[in-house]
């Protein structure tokens, strides 16, 4: 008992020595993407249907996509050099607080403004319905893109944070939550996971049937977060190749290569990272009520997450998926943005408050009292800039003998002490 009668939570972690290690990925990557942009949107046939003073749309998502800019950048000049009029246009749901002039905001953190791109940008939450899907799920379009002669998708194509199946996140879901802005991303989440998982390939089939779609541009990202391929696809062929693209991107994408984690450490969530603040297939946790988690996935068994990027404007959405957190993240909390998501979602667990602690070091000292039936030295401690960015992790020494049993990793440098400073704040090793 301490001084105050309060039971004693914590446990120190000075005795904890860290390791880098870089993970050794051998993946493709495109060379000249403004080229292969070119090449993908010919393939498709989307260039030869754009006609002199066409107005083309291009969508522009809300993740931090490292490739995005370069790729829209390129799609425009070829647009402009058909003698199209592009523009692009926000994709990405009730994501900015839900309103246009949150995600011109996000849009713009992400590099992607009328200065950068060198085309206007378009934001509007309005709405118009194309029909019914064929089991009666209304059809929304984002009004402007609907106005247009044409309309171009570019997105990443990855594992989706809430379910399995065929078709994740891509350029089908971008058609159907992002394009439909938040009236059909309330509509499609409130009807559950499943409602996912089986509406979203069924209202994307009717949009790439009913608006003007010139092509989708899919990306599939390596380890790095670089284009790894780029893929030119017809609207009516999406649907049907998409599935395959999805299984290459997970081949592709990165990991935390250990199974048991006993303290899993994220410095940061963030929008722009995952629709969930912190990618749920690398930390091995959904988080939803009936769903269960993935079994090939990790298993971290305490979850501490330090803080919220500064371009997610405090929406701290994804932080219920950790068990213990800073007070710093909780006063960064923007919670407008974050109810907005968490109610169009549904998912009420990702938006509940981890245990916070006044410093990071407290947080991870009780994280380690609740993994206090391992001793110290043997804790299996796992920390990563987000889970995004997993080239290089920092791992305790106890991961050592399993790290040199792998190929594609290699420890760098000597071991050293946990990376506190002298006011208990962790110093990035990432930077």
């Amino acid at each position: 008992m301490t001084e105050q009668g309060v039971v004693e939570s914590s446990r120190s972690l000075d005795g904890v020595r860290m390791v880098l290690v870089q993970q050794l990925w051998r993946q493709p990557e495109v060379a000249d993407l403004a080229a292969e942009v070119v090449a993908q949107l010919d393939a498709a046939g989307a260039l030869d249907r754009i006609n002199p003073g066409d107005e083309i749309a291009i969508t522009a998502g809300s993740r931090g996509i490292a490739s995005v800019p370069a790729v829209l950048r390129a799609t425009i000049e070829a647009v402009r050099v058909r003698g199209g009029r592009p523009f692009i246009f926000p994709a990405m749901g009730s994501h900015g607080g839900g309103t246009a002039e949150g995600q011109r905001s996000l849009l713009q953190e992400l590099g992607i403004d009328e200065d950068t791109m060198g085309a206007p940008i378009r934001a509007s939450m309005d709405v118009v319905q194309l029909g019914e899907s064929p089991t009666g799920m209304p059809v929304y379009l984002d009004a402007i893109a609907a106005q247009a002669q044409g309309i171009i998708l570019v997105n990443r194509i990855k594992k989706h944070t809430n379910f399995d199946g065929d078709i994740e996140s891509g350029l089908c879901k971008m058609a159907v939550i992002g394009m439909g802005k938040h009236r059909q991303a309330a509509n499609v989440h409130r009807q559950g996971t499943d409602a996912l998982r089986r509406g979203i390939p069924e209202v994307a089939a009717c949009i790439f049937e009913r608006a003007p779609i010139l092509a989708g541009l899919g990306i599939v990202e390596s380890a790095r977060g670089q284009v790894a391929e780029l893929y030119g696809l017809r609207a009516e062929e999406i649907v049907a190749r998409e599935p395959a693209l999805l299984r290459r991107a997970k081949e592709l994408g990165p990991k935390i290569p250990f199974k048991e984690v006993d303290i899993g450490i994220v410095e940061w969530l963030g929008k722009e990272i995952s629709g969930t603040g912190m990618d749920c297939y690398v930390i091995g946790r959904k988080r939803i009520v009936g769903e269960p988690e993935w079994p090939e996935a990790p298993d971290i068994r305490s979850l501490v997450v330090l803080d919220v990027t500064p371009a997610s404007h405090g929406n701290a959405l994804g932080m219920g998926l950790a068990d213990f957190t800073t007070q710093r993240l909780v006063d960064h909390i923007h919670w407008p943005s974050v109810r907005a998501n968490i109610l169009t979602s549904g998912n009420m667990e990702r938006g509940k408050i981890p245990l916070p602690y006044e410093t990071d070091r407290a947080a991870l000292e009780a994280a380690s009292f609740r993994e206090r039936a391992t001793p110290t030295e043997a804790l299996r401690i796992v920390a990563i800039r987000d889970t995004l960015h997993l080239e290089y992790l920092l791992a305790s020494e106890a991961l050592v003998p399993e790290i040199e049993m792998h190929n594609d990793l290699a420890i760098v440098g000597e071991p050293r002490p946990m990376p506190f400073d002298a006011g208990g704040r962790w110093q990035s090793p990432f930077a």
